[in-house]
Order: C-alpha cells, then sequence, then structure tokens
C-alpha cells in the first residue's frame, strides 16, 4: 500500500543505492597523490601525472597508485586508461609490444583504444579523461 508520495520500498532502495554510490563517487574525488607516491589510491592526482617525454610511442606507463596507463600509440597522440583489468580487478604491469599488459592471467589490451587483444577479459580498459598542457600531462 503507498500513500502520496514515496513508498517504504522506494525509500529503502533508494538508501541503499545511495550508500553504494558513496563510495565509488568518494573514489573519484581529486587529492594530492602522484605517481612517486608509494600510498594506493584511487584518486587521480592534482599536479601533471607524467611528461609526454616519460610515455615512449609506440608504448606507455602504468601508474600504479592513480590507478592508470597511458599510452602513445602515435607520435603527439597520448591516451590514458583504467590500469584496473576488467577481468578479475588486477593491475596491469606493463606496456610492451604494442599491448597493455595484465599479467594476472594474461589479458592484453590495445595502446590505441583499450580494446581487448587477447583474453580472458572480455571488455576492454576504461578510456580517463587526461589533458596535455605543454609537456604536461594530467588526469583530467
Amino acid at each position: 500500500m503507498t500513500t502520496d508520495g514515496i513508498s517504504r520500498r522506494h525509500a529503502l532502495a533508494g538508501a541503499a543505492t545511495v550508500g553504494l554510490g558513496l563510495p565509488l563517487l568518494a573514489a573519484c574525488g581529486g587529492g594530492d597523490s602522484t605517481a612517486s607516491d608509494t600510498a594506493s589510491t584511487a584518486k587521480p592526482s592534482a599536479g601533471p601525472l607524467t611528461t609526454t617525454s616519460d610515455v615512449e610511442v609506440g608504448g606507455g606507463a602504468v601508474f600504479a597508485d592513480e590507478k592508470v596507463v597511458v599510452t602513445q600509440p602515435t607520435e603527439g597522440d597520448f591516451k590514458c586508461f583504467s590500469a584496473v583489468c576488467p577481468h578479475q580487478g588486477c593491475l596491469v604491469a606493463s606496456v610492451d609490444g604494442g599491448t597493455i599488459n595484465c599479467t594476472c592471467h594474461g589479458s592484453k589490451f590495445s595502446i590505441e583504444d583499450g580494446s581487448v587483444e587477447n583474453g580472458p577479459a572480455t571488455t576492454g580498459l576504461d578510456e580517463v579523461a587526461i589533458t596535455v598542457d605543454g609537456d604536461s600531462i594530467s588526469v583530467s
């Protein structure tokens, strides 16, 4: 039975949704961690993540603390993806041979668009927005 307004079931469902969503929102907040920090966080750094000269053409770099990987598929074209493998949540370990590599179970992802090159992962890496300003690369 419902009255004007929301039902008890809808109120409880809404509260549960908020309870699940808040930790996810907190993980997306900004912080002041950098690639050299040793504490593991899910927060992007407030300052520059890296420089363009630190990301080789046809390769990339994994930033474990920020849980992102930055690639440069072609000269001057920088991409950023989540470093969390969608297969079982391991962090990818390296960028080599034109792929982003997860050594937990062997998944490989394209440095161009994060798509699956080799399973067991069935979905690609999520793209992360970055800003390239001069020679600085920052998570947007």
